[in-house]
């Protein structure tokens, strides 16, 4: 049973990968490798054992020819070579074309074979470079020694009439006369449509084949990578809007107007309504709590203005009266903090639904902010250090961030005992931007610091850097609820940023802020 967290984890990881549009795209891009691969090794197989059968074929045939030929080369000699045209012209066809060579005994070498007929005859020339093909493959030579052997090619030769014809055959017959050897070629579609003499993969039917699955595939990419490409660009256009770079209605700042693909025209279309749905109800909240805190707050500071004349109208001696006023005052200044609570809470509601982004200036944000705290220092005796990089932009809400550095500077004042030291960093760390604030109080305790982020949550006591007095501690303890660091970590985490809390080692609390530099 304790294992299966364990195998859990990576089995939804691996289903995860599996419906992702990337791996499938990346399969179907190995399946469109590999298949043409296996293919063509099948196809070229088969394209070997054909040609080995024509190849057979035309030996056979030349070899049979050769042998009816043989009378009449052993009766030649010099003065009937003229006429052995006409006894090749017996054997030839339109398909099948017949070339006759002959070295005389006297003579020796591959350079001692010449051309003495022809059928159908062909030009001078065209035999010349015939020849010179035989000796460069090497043909003659293998011929010269022995005269013995049926020899299969596979030349393919341009024709002086045009198109070609295929080398097939040469075809020995040792005479009296000298070595004689009967070139057979074919022009046939059989041959001609062959791969015999040229690669595989330059013949008609492997080039068609291929161009047809060219294009296949390059459909079936220009289909999923238009797909994908919307779901990048609305990926992009989410981010714009949340980041508060692009207008929220209609125009270039909808989903609908950058979707190029129609069947997802109905999606664009539902998220433009989400995204105004959401901004409705972010407004609506920021709305609804500002009028609840101003109907409020009206008749708390006509409660509070009304007990003043009734404690100075009542007798000091009247120490019953004096405690219910007092009670009173109590109340309301917790029903203020209560009100105030219940506005800060609908508007990081806000926050969180709709963001607020715009380019920041977080260092002269943070200057200003951390130089306006000079008369509450000098009022609690404390002292501030900070040292902040200039020129650090960040994408968020300025009044948000306000929040953000007002509720750690506070925290970090009001635990700080006096000739304590406050200290305000802010650098940039890779592509991040670092907001660190340090105190010299008492910390926290360490078995607290996993809860310091949650809401309601507070760690304030009498005596821990707080006023003493006790108008000032009732009215803190009644705005205090333990929300301020809980409202801190949403909002910096809905700006994509990071926050983390820990002890000093050498006494202090210390809590850092990251976030990504726009």
């Amino acid at each position: 049973m304790g294992r299966l967290p364990t195998l859990r984890v990576p089995m939804v990881r691996m289903r995860w990968l599996w419906r992702s549009l990337a791996t499938r795209l990346a399969l179907l891009t190995i399946v469109f490798l590999a298949v043409p691969v296996l293919i063509y090794d099948q196809f070229q197989r088969a394209d070997e054992a054909t040609k080995a059968l024509l190849l057979q074929g035309a030996q056979q045939q030349g070899e049979l020819i050769a042998r009816a030929l043989e009378p009449d080369l052993a009766r030649a000699n010099r003065a009937a070579l003229p006429q052995l045209g006409s006894a090749l012209a017996r054997f030839a066809d339109e398909n099948t074309r017949l070339k006759l060579l002959v070295r005389p005994r006297a003579m020796s070498g591959s350079d001692g074979f010449f051309y003495v007929a022809a059928a159908p005859s062909v030009p001078a020339d065209y035999l010349d470079a015939e020849r010179h093909q035989l000796l460069e493959q090497g043909v003659l030579d293998r011929l010269g020694a022995s005269c013995a052997g049926n020899t299969p090619l596979a030349l393919r030769m341009p024709r002086s009439s045009g198109g070609f014809e295929i080398l097939t055959s040469v075809t020995p017959v040792n005479t009296a006369f000298g070595c004689w050897a009967l070139v057979t070629s074919h022009t046939a579609d059989g041959y001609l449509e062959s791969s015999l003499g040229r690669p595989y993969w330059s013949t008609p039917v492997v080039q068609a084949a291929a161009l047809i699955y060219v294009v296949m595939a390059g459909l079936v990419m220009v289909l999923l990578l238009g797909v994908w490409r919307n779901l990048v660009r609305f990926r992009n256009l989410a981010r714009d809007i949340v980041g508060g770079g692009i207008g929220g209605e209609g125009g270039d700042g909808s989903f609908a107007a950058r979707n190029t693909v129609p069947e997802l025209a109905g999606v664009a279309e539902d998220f433009d309504r989400l995204v105004d749905t959401l901004r409705a109800s972010a407004r609506s909240l920021r709305r609804a709590a500002e009028d609840n805190a101003h109907a409020l707050k009206t008749p708390i500071a006509v409660i509070r203005q009304s007990v003043e004349p009734l404690r100075r109208s009542l007798s000091t001696e009247d120490k019953r009266s004096q405690r219910a006023l007092t009670m009173i005052e109590k109340s309301v200044d917790r029903l203020d903090g209560l009100v105030s609570f219940g506005r800060r809470m609908d508007e990081a509601a806000a926050d969180l639904i709709a963001p607020p982004r715009r380019r920041v200036d977080f260092s002269d944000l943070v200057e200003r902010m951390a130089g306006g705290y000079t008369s509450l220092l000098a009022e609690r005796q404390l002292h501030m250090r900070s040292r902040i990089e200039s020129g650090l932009v960040v994408r968020a809400g300025e009044d948000i961030l306000e929040t953000v550095i007002e509720n750690l500077v506070e925290n970090a004042v009001s635990f700080s005992p006096t000739e304590g030291t406050v200290s305000v960093r802010l650098s940039r760390t890779g592509s991040w931007a670092e907001l660190v604030v340090e105190d010299e109080g008492p910390g926290v305790d360490p078995a607290n610091l996993p809860r310091i982020f949650e809401r309601y949550f507070s760690q304030r006591e009498p005596g821990r850097g707080m006023p003493e007095d006790e108008t000032t501690h009732n009215q803190a303890e009644a705005t205090h609820f333990g929300i301020g660091l809980w409202i801190v970590r949403r909002n910096i985490e809905a700006f994509g940023g990071k926050i983390r809390a820990e002890n000093r080692p050498t006494g202090g609390f210390r809590m850092t802020v990251t976030l990504p530099i726009a």
